[in-house]
């Protein structure tokens, strides 16, 4: 993934505040009833305050940019922060700036 296409999709507050919740789930995340090894389930980002297909809409950028994995379960989808395209991120931007 492109530096530019993370950029981009962390430019948003609700995206950026997504990540972070998805950095540490059990402190945001511990009311959720299946075990947050799954990820966590989307359903559960209702918590910003926008509505379902705002949160969709949210969660499919930063899955397109490549920051989240998804799984599905059932009719359930569980989000995880992608840990390999952050570090790479992070090590790119480091060595271009």
């Amino acid at each position: 993934m492109k530096n530019d296409d993370i950029l981009k999709a962390l430019a948003h507050p609700v995206r950026l505040q997504i990540v972070h919740w998805l950095k540490d789930p059990d402190q945001y995340f511990s009311d959720q009833e299946h075990s947050l090894e799954l990820g966590v389930c989307a359903s559960m980002f209702a918590r910003c305050g926008l509505s379902q297909p705002a949160v969709s809409a949210h969660l499919g950028m930063l899955q397109k940019a490549e920051l989240v994995t998804t799984r599905r379960v059932g009719q359930w989808i569980y989000y995880k922060r992608n840990e390999q395209t952050i570090a790479r991120f992070i090590q790119n931007l480091t060595e271009e700036i």
